[in-house]
Formats: structure tokens, C-alpha cells, sequence
């Protein structure tokens, strides 16, 4: 007998061939049958009528790792049909961690939790103990290690914390971790070198595990940054996952994206194994302090406050600020800050706080990432709709949100892109814009991500497989979030199973917190 039994569904299996109608049966939290099940008995019978059954979604490139302990039912990720998630990117992840720079972590993750853990596997095992919705596998991000070795400095490291730090990351690629990422925007990632970063990922290679990187530059030096990442991954003797493959730089839009993609394809050529992800809306998101020169990072943001109070290191700022977003101002929007004080700053831009304020945009910027004490996170509309279809043809390119497990009532106005991203490949570039079939679609948030992470059991409706399951209606389905409200569920979701456990219904959560803390070989 069935746990349950899926009758009548219109199976996509993940790998991209064509769907076919069966009936899925679960046991145990497992996948158990793939056919024709006729009279067969189960607890429970669900009538898919006609509806599509695909695996559940996998969130290549996840932030959750953040606030997985503040938000364990994870409505934005469960609603939009994720069931899995890869966190730890951008070389942001919750450990390792020492005690010497423990206040320092706790600003650069601005994450929830007791801090208790030290290692990679003190992490994991609190995550196995706390109840959440989602599936978690973990990466190490090169900027929490080199944070946990030197802090916030800028120098480069002696050969004592370069051994440090690749015995951090294979002490956690041990404990479980996929592979290693890196931040190379970010403070004090942003502070590696090629060398650092080629010496400290090989340690995850006899590992089996792959290094993603959100590279130095998606901006003017986009070229550079990829030969970068290409040349490091192949010193390190590791697969390369290009962290949301994007360009920002407006001169070069509809230029750039085919000359970094015959860079990927070329290396590929080559025998390198080499990857991207991507995230299906024109505007990016991060923290609004992203814009100050890294230089000013230099020993935290604390000591960015001191260097703004500094009348001439102030200005230097500020010349450099002005001259990397030029008149620009306009395309960058306040998503969510700390203090009800600046409440009302949400959802604007920083021209017009800056004009409420009586300031120069710069200058408000300034007072906002001092006031909320670098709280504060933006939207900054970047990118080109043709771009963006571009990048999303390519049979390497994989779907992930780039963003975190929210709830439905969560403030300010984030990024849609934590409630709606895999709903809208869907239902916009599927089946509105047709730029591939269903089947691929679903592959790029499955079964080609569960490959890449090295997910054994996951990414796929076949026997044996962990039974995370999404039933949707193809015509119904649509990325209900935007810019301006941004916190709804998706429609045309009918079910979300997560280890056979119906985890959302029509677009409520149940309630229920069935996901696993993933571990590499285990």
C-alpha cells in the first residue's frame, strides 16, 4: 500500500524528454512507483486530472542559509514550488566561524540564529535539529574563510593563513559541504587575489566539489572577470558554476552576454565543465553598501563609518561613488532597511529620499547605510530583457533565485525574485514567449541543477528518489510577485510535496516542515 498515490498526472521527469501520463507512487518519503498503478491501494489518492508532475524546484543559488532559523516555513521559496536549496553563495556562508571575528560574521552573513556553531559541521547539525520546509545543501563561501582567518583585512595572506584556510575548507567539504563559492564584489572576498582563490578552492577537489562564483565584475569588465573565473576553477582542477550570469553594463547590452557566453562555450570545448545560473528579471538586488569602493571596507563597516565621518576620506569616497554611478541614481530603489525611523523609505528611489532628505543622492546614500548600520538592502535595475532571454537559452544556463525564504507578511518590498522566479520561467519565457519547451524548462530547475550540486536522489520523478514533487497547471500558472507587491504566492501551483509531505495546497503553506539538511557523500 501507498503512502500516496498521484493518478493521472502528466509526468515531466526532469531530464528533459518529452512527459508521459502515469501514476507516482510514494512510500516512506520515496518515490516507489512510476506507471500505471490501476487499483492500487493508498492512505491517500490524489487525482492529478491531467495536471503536470515535475520534481521539485531546485534553487541553485539560494540565500536561506541567512534567515532559514527566523523564517523555517519558507513561504517564498515553498509557494513558487522549490523544494531544494544550494546555499551559501556568493561566498557568503554561516561558517566557518572564530570567535576572534564572530561580531564581524554576524554583520556580513546579517543572519538569524545563536551563532553557537564554529565549523561547517556545528552548522549543519544545527540546521538537522531545527525544523524547516525546505531541503538545505550547503557551500562554503571563501569570504566567511578568509573572514574567520584574517577578518576584514585587505592584506594578502602569509602562507600560515593560506594554510588556515584550506584546512577550513576541507575540514568542511568533510562535514558535508558541495563546493566553495566565492563573492568577489564583497568585502573581504573582494580582497583574494587569483592565487588566493585558485590555492583555497583546490581544497575542495579531492572532494568531488565545484566552485560557483559571483564574479569580480558583471559590469564594464565582465570579459575579464570570466577569464578570471575560467582560469581559476581550471588551476584549482574544479567545475565552474557562474553565479546569476548577467551584464549591467548599459553600453555593451545585447553585446557583451554573446561574448561571455562563447567564453563558456569555448572553455567547454575544451573539456572544462563549466556552468551558469541565472535569475529571470532585469533588475539585480543586494545590499545598498555594495556601492562603496572595497577599499573603504578595509577592517569592517565600522571602520567604513569612521572613513565617512572623515571629512577628506569622505569626499575621496564620494568622487569615486560619483564616478562609478554617474547619473544613475535613478535605477536604484530602497527594498528593505532595519528601523520603522526609515520606514517610509521603502519602495523608493534614492533620488527621491534624496530630495525628501535635502541632500545630494550620494550624500543620502551615505546617511542611509550609516543610519541603519549597513541594514539596508536595494533593488537596481540593470540588466536588458534581451539579454536575459539570451543568457536563459543556453542548455548550460540553470535557473536560481538568488534569493532568501520569506514570508508572506516579510516588510519592505524585496525582490520578486525570492516569491515568483520559477513560476515565471514557466509561465513568461515557456509558455508565453516560447523559447523552450516545457520539458526544458523544468530541466533547468531540476534535473540539470541536481547534477551539478551532486544531489543523488533529487531531480527527478523516478523510483528510488526522494519524493519532492510539484503538480502544477501549466495554463494557470503565473509569477503573481512584482516590484510593487512582491509578497503573494504564485498561481496555478496546485500541490508541493517536500520527502512525500504536502507542504503547500493552491497557495497556502500547511504548515508542515519536512525538509532534509543535505550533506555531500552522505
Amino acid at each position: 500500500m501507498f503512502d500516496l498515490l498521484i493518478k493521472n498526472a502528466r509526468v515531466i521527469d526532469g531530464s528533459g524528454s518529452p512527459w508521459f501520463r502515469a501514476d507516482v507512487g510514494v512510500k516512506g518519503g520515496r518515490i516507489c512507483f512510476v506507471g500505471l498503478a490501476g487499483d492500487a491501494e493508498a492512505a491517500e489518492t490524489v487525482d492529478a486530472e491531467d495536471l503536470f508532475l515535475a520534481p521539485g524546484f531546485i534553487d541553485i543559488h539560494s540565500h536561506t542559509d541567512q534567515n532559514v532559523f527566523g523564517n523555517p516555513r519558507g513561504e517564498s521559496r515553498i509557494l513558487q514550488g522549490v523544494t531544494t536549496e544550494l546555499v551559501g553563495n556568493c561566498g557568503i556562508s554561516m561558517a566557518p566561524a572564530s570567535d576572534e571575528y564572530l561580531d564581524m560574521l554576524k554583520g556580513y552573513t546579517d543572519g538569524e540564529g545563536d551563532y553557537s556553531w564554529r565549523s561547517m559541521g556545528d552548522f549543519l547539525t544545527r540546521l538537522e535539529a531545527f525544523p524547516h520546509s525546505t531541503n538545505v545543501a550547503c557551500m562554503m563561501g571563501h569570504g566567511t574563510v578568509r573572514l574567520a582567518v584574517m577578518g576584514y583585512s585587505a592584506a594578502k595572506p602569509t602562507a600560515k593563513q593560506l594554510d588556515a584556510m584550506r584546512a577550513l575548507v576541507k575540514e568542511g567539504m568533510q562535514d558535508g559541504a558541495y563546493g566553495i563559492t566565492s563573492g568577489l564584489i564583497y568585502p573581504p572576498g573582494s580582497y583574494a587575489d587569483a592565487d588566493e582563490l585558485a590555492e583555497v578552492i583546490s581544497a575542495c577537489a579531492p572532494y568531488g566539489g565545484f566552485y560557483a562564483t559571483h564574479m569580480r565584475d558583471e559590469d564594464a569588465l565582465i570579459a575579464e572577470s570570466v577569464t578570471e573565473s575560467i582560469e581559476t576553477a581550471k588551476r584549482a582542477g574544479v567545475p565552474l558554476e557562474i553565479s546569476h550570469h548577467k551584464t549591467c553594463y548599459k553600453p555593451d547590452w545585447q553585446v557583451t552576454p554573446k561574448l561571455t557566453i562563447a567564453m563558456i562555450e569555448r572553455a567547454r570545448r575544451q573539456g572544462m565543465d563549466v556552468t551558469c545560473d541565472q535569475y529571470p528579471y532585469c533588475a539585480t538586488a543586494t545590499t545598498l553598501s555594495v556601492n562603496i569602493p572595497t577599499w573603504a571596507f578595509e577592517g569592517g563597516f565600522e571602520a567604513v563609518k569612521r572613513r565617512l565621518a572623515d571629512k577628506d576620506t569622505r569626499a575621496r569616497i564620494r568622487r569615486e561613488v560619483d564616478a562609478n554611478i554617474g547619473d544613475n541614481w535613478g535605477d536604484y530603489f530602497v527594498s528593505s532597511l532595519a528601523s520603522e525611523k526609515n520606514a517610509w523609505m521603502m519602495g523608493k528611489s534614492i533620488p527621491e529620499i534624496a530630495q525628501k532628505l535635502g541632500l545630494h543622492p550620494t550624500e543620502a546614500f551615505f546617511e542611509i547605510i550609516v543610519e541603519e548600520d549597513n541594514h539596508v538592502n536595494e533593488v537596481h535595475f540593470a540588466m536588458c530583457e534581451e539579454d536575459v532571454e539570451y543568457i536563459m537559452q543556453q542548455p548550460f544556463t540553470m535557473i536560481g533565485s538568488d534569493g532568501w525564504c520569506l514570508d508572506l507578511d516579510a516588510p519592505g518590498k524585496p525582490h520578486p525574485r525570492n516569491y515568483g522566479t520559477f513560476p515565471r520561467v514557466l509561465a513568461h519565457y515557456c509558455r508565453d514567449r516560447h523559447l523552450f519547451p516545457l520539458e526544458e524548462a523544468v530541466r533547468k530547475m531540476t534535473g540539470a541543477s541536481a547534477n551539478r550540486i551532486g544531489l543523488r536522489d533529487r531531480g527527478y520523478i523516478r523510483e528510488g528518489m526522494a519524493a519532492d514533487m510539484v503538480l502544477f497547471d501549466f495554463a494557470a500558472i503565473k509569477d503573481d510577485p512584482d516590484f510593487m507587491t512582491p509578497q503573494r504566492a504564485c498561481s496555478g501551483i496546485s500541490r508541493v510535496y517536500v520527502n512525500g509531505v504536502l507542504t503547500a495546497k493552491d497557495g497556502v503553506h500547511t504548515g508542515a516542515k519536512a525538509g532534509s539538511t543535505l550533506r555531500k557523500n552522505r
